[in-house]
């Protein structure tokens, strides 16, 4: 199964708050499916291919209410002629969040195990409740969903050369970003693109959850043991933690579709772009900065 890549933009925006000096652009990946939308399925990809090689005909995986790995994953998995089973955090609600509602409507069975159960499931064999399933980790957290991740950044580098007539040769467009920014939940978007970036960009990763000092290790996890750019998370930008939405939020979310046309959603990258935006305000990007955002999809998560 695979999608059409050449329905990804590149997008240079311009809103009020950039400063004259730097240049960002907006790689569209919520325009690649309008289901398996943005990141979701450059980490499913290489996990459905392995289920498929191992002759497993069902899918195993876990998130919350909210997730849009759970949403895509029952997508993809129907699109592909695959039966899934969701492994979801917290009792069953009277009402399911609309993400659950779209992916029940996609046939994923839906499994509700208490927040308790949920924080050991590591420590549950999974492959013996369900021994003809392919496990994929919450958000596509493994060396797979990483190795899909990869492309993002060529995916960027292609429509680079197309926009900008002035980049002649892959080489040269390879390096116009001076830094890559990008919304982090498991670390797995962002460990894909450290390991795909050059040594001297930088890469930061806004982290959409709060206390979350683990998610390093997670990332190192998955990096190759070649040379890196510099990287970094940015903790401060959580807006008070995952899913929340203050309103400050929504106003953001609101200006920013208004001046450059492009909608985010709630979770991932309206706190990348708010929080790109204060970083600009406080001098985090120099003068000179040319800028990558990566537009990581989920906007089913709006409608919750």
């Amino acid at each position: 199964m695979q999608f059409d890549y050449d329905n990804i933009q590149l997008q240079f925006i311009t809103p009020s708050w950039l400063p004259s000096g730097i240049r960002a652009a907006v790689l569209r990946l919520d325009l690649l499916h309008p289901e398996v939308s943005g990141n979701k399925w450059f980490k499913l990809r290489y996990n459905l291919d392995a289920a498929i090689k191992a002759g497993k005909n069902h899918i195993v995986t876990f998130g919350g209410a909210y997730s849009n790995h759970i949403a895509a994953t029952a997508a993809a998995c129907q699109l592909a002629g695959i039966t899934c089973t969701g492994i979801i955090r917290g009792e069953r609600p009277p009402v399911l969040s609309h993400t659950l509602q779209e992916a029940a409507a996609r046939n994923m069975e839906l499994v509700f195990i208490s927040r308790e159960a949920y924080r050991q499931k590591e420590d549950t064999d999974w492959t013996a409740l369900y021994p003809d399933a392919f496990i994929i980790p919450e958000g596509g957290h493994n060396a797979l969903g990483a190795k899909g991740c990869e492309e993002i950044l060529p995916l960027a580098i292609r429509r680079m050369e197309a926009v900008d007539k002035s980049v002649i040769s892959p080489v040269s467009a390879t390096g116009y970003f001076s830094h890559i920014a990008c919304a982090v939940g498991t670390g797995t978007t962002l460990a894909g693109i450290i390991n795909s970036a050059t040594p001297q960009q930088t890469v930061f990763g806004y982290v959409v959850l709060k206390g979350a000092s683990y998610l390093s290790d997670e990332i190192r996890s998955l990096l190759y043991p070649i040379p890196h750019p510099h990287w970094e998370l940015l903790h401060e930008h959580h807006g008070g933690g995952y899913a929340k939405v203050p309103a400050t939020l929504k106003a953001f979310m609101a200006e920013f579709h208004s001046e450059t046309g492009i909608e985010v959603d709630l979770i991932y990258t309206s706190k990348l772009l708010m929080g790109f935006r204060q970083d600009i305000q406080e001098g985090r990007y120099p003068d000179g900065s040319n800028v990558l955002l990566i537009h990581t999809g989920g906007l089913q998560g709006n409608a919750i």
